[in-house]
């Protein structure tokens, strides 16, 4: 699941994903990008955060139900 996100952000990003009329955090960062050097930094960093603790959290809520569901990692 989280591979698919970073998957849609990217292709967000390079352009080749959703149109453009449709909200994508890949989207607001390639948006952002050309205003990093210019001192306007948070319009790209802060939907780059975002981004990377929703997939950080994704697999960590995934591992704890895997550890959870999963018979054999019972001990």
């Amino acid at each position: 699941m989280a591979s698919a996100i970073s998957l849609e952000a990217t292709l967000s990003f390079l352009g080749v994903g959703l149109p453009p009329t449709e909200p994508s955090l890949g989207m607001l960062i390639a948006n952002g990008f050309q205003y990093l050097l210019s001192g306007r930094y948070w319009i790209s960093i802060y939907p780059g955060i975002a981004l990377i603790l929703f997939i950080v959290s994704l697999n960590l809520v995934g591992d704890q139900v895997r550890d959870q569901l999963n018979p054999r990692l019972r001990r």
